[in-house]
């Protein structure tokens, strides 16, 4: 009899702990995005969960099996920003015995996806929480004339204010109980005016006068961010910090073009699918897109400048091959639900009529590799091609730009440089005139206004 009373007060005791031991926190990263907030749970072992929503006020609430209540209220304490654009609060409690609960208090209806990813790299296991907006604000939240922005929390690569540009704000940390109103993005208020984009020479004696009747639009993609950190240089440096910085300041050349505008798929540190990419270039009706990397090889020494396009067909290099593998595992790494069916990229993954635009988009890389030789080695004298699957739009020519290898100690040093990354950008754009100089943008039936 007594010794079935101490099991059972060992039992209760244990149930009382809420078996802490089950699985322990070992990080909480929260990371805002202008369309969708991220929350990731970082645990040492595999967790299960609930998740269910609240009305009056929305909230989002998840239920987590056998985790140590207090440890995850401390590290959720003050990590939201008043920016966010979807969470106002978070707090966590123990809600029963083995039972801890963590509420989002959120701005807006929204819509959630929860799932988990199994430890990968340097991550364990990851509980996360994607939230995005019901009604989605796309064009307004991202304004195309918004100069290069510093984004100062970055770390392991410069992202130094460029002219005429305005400090991204760190955002002030909002404390879980605090209800503060955040106003809406204001709409941008870009207006956008026809615009002719003379012909060169040869065109004008070929074809008479060539003229063009509307602005073209550049999609830039810096590549990695958030989760997904990317290559790593041996003194620090992290590609998804560089690509950054780099994106900005091309951001801002063409922005100075009369007949040119940008737009970025991130302008901060957050995480986003490669397909999102590609969704956002084409909502944004974008003539090139143009994704930037710093990538690293397994061999040290490796260097120079390089430009891709997709290939059908395999790749064209074994090095080209491992490049595409490596950047194709960003999903891995950042993180996707991969219960979520994205029509459009099932679409992609399966649409073989893409011949046009690997045409176009060769055309592209061997404009901007030219202007690429005139600043850094290059890699390989040619454009070469694999299967990124960042660069599988059906109707953008699309390249992928290996600015250096941040594997290399020298280069990754030049890639920290500000006047080396502006240099960069210069050619790049250099690439992009080069291109429509030759390859005048056909008019469209209906031109985006605003972004």
């Amino acid at each position: 009899m007594r010794r079935a009373t101490v099991i059972l007060l060992v039992f209760f005791w244990l149930l009382s702990r809420g078996y802490a031991s089950a699985a322990t926190l070992k990080a909480v990263r929260i990371q805002p995005s202008p369309e969708s907030s991220r929350v990731v749970l970082e645990f040492d072992a595999d967790v299960t969960y609930k998740t269910f929503s609240l009305k009056d006020p929305e909230r989002l609430v998840l239920d987590i099996d056998g985790v140590d209540s207090d440890a995850l209220a401390a590290s959720i304490a003050d990590k939201i920003s008043s920016q966010d654009p979807q969470i106002l609060a978070i707090r966590a409690a123990r809600n029963r015995p083995g039972v801890t609960r963590m509420v989002l208090v959120l701005k807006n209806p929204v819509r959630p996806q929860v799932f988990v990813l199994k430890p990968l790299g340097d991550y364990g296991h990851r509980l996360v929480l994607d939230i995005f907006a019901v009604q989605e604000t796309f064009f307004p939240a991202e304004k195309m004339t918004e100069g290069a922005k510093s984004d100062p929390n970055l770390e392991g690569g410069k992202t130094e204010k460029l002219p005429n540009s305005e400090q991204q704000k760190k955002p002030e940390a909002n404390k879980a109980e605090t209800k503060q109103e955040v106003g809406k993005p204001e709409p941008a208020k870009t207006e956008i005016s026809k615009t002719d984009i003379p012909a060169t020479e040869s065109l004008r004696q070929e074809t008479g006068k060539a003229e063009n009747s509307r602005l073209v639009t550049v999609a830039i993609d810096a590549g990695h961010g958030g989760e997904d950190p990317g290559a790593r240089g041996a003194n620090g440096a992290l590609e998804k910090n560089i690509t950054l910085s780099i994106a900005r300041r091309l951001k801002a050349l063409i922005e100075k073009q009369p007949n040119m505008r940008a737009y970025l798929t991130r302008d901060g540190d957050y995480f986003i699918p490669l397909h999102e990419r590609v969704n956002k270039a084409r909502r944004v009706q974008a003539d090139l897109f143009v994704s930037v990397h710093a990538d690293a090889f397994i061999k040290p020494h490796a260097r120079g400048s390089s430009v891709f396009a997709l290939s059908e067909k395999g790749a064209t290099s074994a090095a080209a091959k491992w490049l595409a593998k490596r950047e194709n595992d960003a999903d891995l790494i950042g993180g996707i639900n991969i219960d979520v069916k994205d029509v459009y990229l099932k679409q992609t993954l399966i649409d073989l009529s893409q011949t046009a635009q690997i045409a176009d988009s060769l055309k592209l890389g061997r404009a901007v590799l030219d202007e690429l030789g005139e600043i850094n080695q290059l890699h390989k004298a040619h454009v070469e091609q694999a299967g990124f699957a960042v660069l599988k739009a059906p109707d953008i020519p699309s390249i992928l730009v290996e600015t250096a290898f941040i594997s290399n100690p020298e280069e990754e040093k030049r890639l920290m440089d500000d006047e080396y990354q502006s240099r960069m950008a210069g050619a790049i754009v250099g690439g992009l005139k080069r291109y429509f100089d030759r390859n005048p943008p056909l008019a469209r039936n209906k031109v985006a206004q605003t972004f």
